[in-house]
């Protein structure tokens, strides 16, 4: 037995069994579980999800209905006037900062990759504004690319309490599921989890009763 495997918390202790059956029940809930986002390209998805930290799916696509007719090309973002697309996203939060981050996008899409958004993690991740999480979304939906697994909120603390990870950081949950969950289930199980979370295992008050994952979830009745 290596050093890293007597370290791993108690709390994932048959994880590894539980993953297989997890999935199965996620594929007969959720067979069409997919990122909420509307977009239709891959730099549309990449600003869609900028603009979605703290903030939801249904607002951010609310406010790419026009934005989206406006920035049709990597340029447009680089090039947006001062103090403009701050107002065109304002009601998303933080759009100091997000605006920053999609001028920034814009830039390095333009001057470094032809306009495109890239294929790879690590030139996704030379993107202003462009994390893990981002990069998995934007590779995963956009693509098809299973470069890892999105780890949100709702992934985070799903995982906790199906007992498939006892880390609570991103990085290090998305490391234990991506040594839990076979490479081509990456993506599905992102969305899917995603779904769970916004539609059944809300962060305060669970629907255990009747939840498809309740016989698998050591947690169920005590979230």
């Amino acid at each position: 037995m290596t050093a890293a495997r007597r370290r791993r918390p108690a709390a994932t202790r048959g994880a590894a069994d539980r993953v297989g059956p997890i999935l199965e029940a996620l594929h007969e809930e959720y067979p069409d579980a997919d990122c909420e986002l509307r977009y239709r390209s891959a730099l549309e998805l990449l600003a869609a999800t900028i603009l979605s930290a703290q903030c939801t799916d249904a607002r951010v696509n609310e406010v790419t209905k026009g934005l989206f007719r406006r920035y049709r090309t990597a340029a447009a973002y680089a090039d947006a006037p001062p103090g403009v697309l701050e107002e065109e996203i304002r009601s998303t939060g933080f759009f100091n900062n997000k605006a920053k981050s999609l001028r920034g996008m814009g830039a390095a899409l333009r001057d470094r990759f032809g306009g495109k958004v890239p294929r790879t993690m690590d030139e996704l991740l030379s993107v202003p504004g462009v994390a893990r999480k981002t990069a998995n979304v934007v590779l995963g939906t956009a693509y098809g690319i299973p470069s890892g697994v999105v780890v949100d909120t709702h992934v985070l603390r799903l995982a906790g309490r199906l007992g498939l990870t006892a880390e609570t950081t991103a990085v290090k949950v998305e490391r234990d599921l991506m040594e839990l969950v076979p490479r081509d289930e990456w993506i599905f199980f992102g969305h899917a989890i995603i779904w769970h979370g916004r539609r059944v295992c809300s962060a305060k008050k669970p629907a255990c009763e009747g939840c498809v994952l309740e016989r698998l979830c050591p947690s169920a009745g005590k979230a």
